[in-house]
């Protein structure tokens, strides 16, 4: 008798399992919209720059920096990228999205949870409990193993695992766009605080020259070759020489610290030191191809944000359909604590749960409303960042290309007027010139300078803003998961 009780158990308890594997197995679906990227309609390419022949660059590696041959600023960028609060920052965002995702995926596996517990108890002896009518004492011990499982039916913890993956990819993208951000700063500053070195010895010299200036029209004043006029305006050419010297100084130091405070170093400090060695900037190669925009991570991160809103669709609507969990625990129990173990004292339990939203006022429809908004905002969101991308990269080589093609016409410019500063010192040495002619030489020959030095800055900063608007280059396209 006893055996045929244990074998009707056993056939229950397989029925059971049987039928909660039958329902599992027809009803399992993944609710809510598989993620399809949105078409955005851009041109095949930026255009071919005219002066960059075809093989004119290699392709660039993700330290593109190391492109423009400085050392310096290499270090300085390796420092900003391990030392700057930003991107610390950023990094720590990462590593909480990261946390989540994992949390997310665990989701998905059963708990198993162990316990164990001591206790001794007195009955009143006037309690129905105790039948004999007598106070009862006894002990009781517990321990057991239990699980828990939710069963995915509707794709629920799928749709958040996959959300909770793609917060993460989109944490790393925006970490990449930070790092992106601070090297170009970094970068573009070194090459701003270079140039104004290069300036302001060249201002420096300029200011000489209008020294030299003042000392000889005056010597000529006092022989009655110049007019009062004549050193008046020698004066005034020296004193604006001296101004545009200390707001380059200025702008130095506001540079400087800039640089300082992207490294993470307040108080950095360097020696001046002139850009005219500065390696060029690199060129694109021709026919640069619009599809190198997938790599900025910005675009990236919306991306990844539009695949979490259209995963959080799914999750909405899995909230409206019923959930069913299982749970079993096994363990021993056992009034005497040596006898705990045995046989007899085993107990186990297995059951199933179903909960089915019946009535709610309409707010699980309405959360499934809200994550369908959000997706179409994500959308747009995206196709927003890759036209912006787009213009960026469109200015930015625009920028580059008039920089080159100015670069000839300043430099032929200084040329012409540092040879007509020499003319109008020769006429004046030889008193065909009065001083206003030299002075006026002077000054456009120090304005063309400047210019030539400005113009080379021009390049370095948008062959940066280039490579930044590329997501760091154009070396080789990445592949979605």
């Amino acid at each position: 008798m006893k055996r045929a009780r244990q074998l009707m158990g056993d056939a229950g308890r397989a029925t059971l399992c049987a039928a909660v594997l039958a329902f599992v197995g027809t009803g399992c679906t993944t609710l809510g919209p598989d993620y399809q990227r949105p078409a955005v309609a851009l041109p095949a390419d930026f255009g071919t720059p005219a002066e960059a022949p075809a093989g004119a660059v290699a392709a660039l590696a993700p330290d593109w920096w190391t492109l423009f041959g400085d050392r310096a600023l290499d270090a300085l960028v390796t420092k900003a990228l391990a030392a700057n609060a930003d991107v610390v920052q950023a990094v720590a965002r990462v590593e909480q999205a990261d946390a989540l995702a994992r949390e997310a995926a665990g989701a998905s596996w059963p708990t198993l949870n162990a316990g164990a517990n001591a206790g001794r108890a007195r009955t009143s002896a006037r309690s129905r409990n105790s039948p004999t009518g007598m106070a009862i004492e006894d002990n009781n011990f517990t321990a057991s193993l239990s699980t828990a499982f939710e069963l995915d039916l509707w794709g629920r913890l799928a749709r958040a695992n996959e959300a909770a993956r793609a917060q993460l990819l989109a944490g790393q993208a925006a970490r990449d766009t930070v790092r992106l951000t601070v090297a170009g700063a970094v970068a573009q500053g070194w090459f701003a605080l270079r140039s104004l070195d290069e300036q302001i010895a060249t201002q420096r010299a300029t200011l000489r020259s209008r020294e030299e200036s003042v000392r000889v029209i005056g010597q000529r004043l006092s022989g009655g070759a110049s007019s009062r006029l004549d050193a008046e305006q020698a004066e005034v050419q020296r004193a604006d020489a001296a101004l545009v010297l200390r707001e380059l100084q200025r702008q130095r130091q506001l540079a400087q610290s800039q640089i300082g405070l992207l490294v993470g170093e307040p108080g950095w400090a360097l020696a001046e030191s002139p850009l005219a060695a500065q390696a060029p900037p690199p060129l694109p190669p021709p026919g640069l191809p619009s599809a190198l925009l997938e790599r900025r991570p910005d675009i990236r991160r919306a991306e990844e944000l539009l695949v979490a809103a259209n995963a959080q669709i799914g999750i909405a609507r899995a909230a409206m359909y019923p959930s069913l969990s299982l749970t079993g625990a096994f363990g021993f129990e056992s009034t005497d604590l040596g006898r705990l173990f045995e046989a007899p004292a085993r107990f186990w339990s297995l059951g199933f749960g179903l909960a089915l939203p019946l009535f709610d006022g309409g707010r699980n429809a309405a959360r499934v409303d809200a994550a369908g908004a959000r997706q179409r905002e994500a959308v747009a969101a995206y196709q927003q960042a890759v036209s912006t991308a787009f213009k960026e990269t469109a200015d930015a080589l625009a920028s580059l290309r008039a920089a080159r093609e100015s670069q000839v016409d300043t430099e032929a410019r200084s040329a012409a007027a540092e040879r007509a500063l020499k003319l109008a010192q020769a006429r004046f040495g030889a008193g065909y010139a009065g001083s206003l002619e030299r002075l006026e030489a002077e000054r456009s020959a120090a304005a063309a300078a400047l210019e030539v030095v400005r113009n080379r800055e021009r390049q370095l900063a948008a062959s940066v803003e280039l490579m930044k608007a590329l997501g760091g280059g154009w070396a080789g396209l990445p592949e979605r998961r």
